[in-house]
């Protein structure tokens, strides 16, 4: 990808851990098969915090971050679908190699070639950001901007549901009631699972409905959607006969966290699974969920920002004073 000579774009630059400017960039150029998409806004997530100010195992440096992006394509490069040229659309920010066994099996989000935008090449924390068409998704006429950006969270929540294989009428509990959190109650009800969601912080708990702690019951599947290893390990003591762990959120490279006790796993014939990302098929299924209102996702909104005022927006996501995010570029 080139850059076209004397233009410029506001964006935001990573160099190192919790090293970051705001400020001019050179504007990108679309090479065969890619968009130049103007961004309209991007989330911002716990994610981009680790990111920026911990770093990250696929963060290759300096880049400009942001995988939640949204907007409207202006040129397109050689080879591609001019068709696309005004569309708006959603980015997922994977590429993938489309032969290796993960890509085969469908599950790209784990190919050993995987590109994420805003990790391995630019994102959206900027005026414009460069993506394969193979990674655009059309929005239709009735989705918004506002609502379409989170299709990319609520992707990977998909993914996490799927994993655990859960089924109607089974007892699912959530850590966090935060943005993901909260899109993991609502998709486990409307995949008809009775729902519990533990959450300590009162204002949080309030909009869900949930326990500060959870209650004394066993579940057939446990979700931390919270880096915590005390999350972690209610959770495991919560796990039902036969019940699935699914280990959403990451936890911090300084945790201590105990081997599993695998005679628990033995006897009890229990599952732990990760789920990490998401596939392109899941952005496709999340805009249906959130065009269709058949998942809510407005009133997860709590501020929108300009980009320039990215410190502020870091420091709430840290504190969990704030819900959703969005990032105005250009501002």
């Amino acid at each position: 990808m080139a850059a076209i000579s004397g233009r410029t774009m506001k964006a935001v630059t990573v160099a190192g851990i919790d090293d970051y400017t705001i400020g001019e960039r050179a504007f990108p150029v679309t090479g065969p098969g890619e968009a130049l998409v103007r961004v309209a806004l991007t989330g911002l997530c716990r994610t981009d915090l680790k990111l920026i100010r911990s770093g990250h195992r696929d963060l290759v440096l300096p880049r400009i971050p942001g995988e939640e992006v949204v907007g409207v394509v202006e040129t397109l490069g050689p080879e591609s679908d001019m068709s696309l040229t005004g569309s708006r659309v959603y980015v997922y920010p994977g590429e993938w190699c489309g032969t290796c066994p993960a890509c085969a099996s469908g599950a790209e989000n784990l190919c050993r070639k995987m590109r994420i935008m805003g990790f391995h090449r630019d994102g959206g924390f900027a005026e414009y950001v460069v993506a394969p068409t193979t990674s655009l998704i059309p929005l239709n006429n009735t989705c918004s901007f506002n609502d379409a950006v989170f299709a990319e969270p609520l992707s990977c929540c998909l993914n996490a549901i799927e994993l655990s294989r859960i089924q109607t009428g089974e007892k699912i509990a959530i850590w966090g009631a935060g943005p993901a959190g909260t899109l993991l109650q609502r998709l486990a009800a409307y995949f008809g699972a009775q729902v519990t969601v533990i959450e300590p912080d009162p204002h949080r708990r309030e909009r869900c409905g949930g326990y500060e702690t959870a209650p004394d019951e066993w579940f057939d599947v446990c979700i931390p959607a919270v880096g915590s290893d005390a999350a972690y390990r209610e959770a495991m003591d919560h796990l039902a006969p036969r019940g699935r762990l699914v280990a959403f959120s990451g936890l911090p490279k300084s945790t201590t966290f105990p081997a599993a006790d695998f005679n628990h796993l033995h006897y009890h014939e229990q599952t732990v699974v990760g789920a990490y990302g998401c596939c392109y098929r899941h952005g496709r299924k999340a805009l249906d969920l959130i065009s269709s209102g058949a998942i809510a996702v407005s009133d997860l909104v709590s501020h929108t920002m300009p980009l320039s005022m990215l410190s502020e927006a870091l420091d709430m996501v840290a504190h969990r004073s704030c819900m959703k995010i969005h990032l105005i570029p250009g501002e």
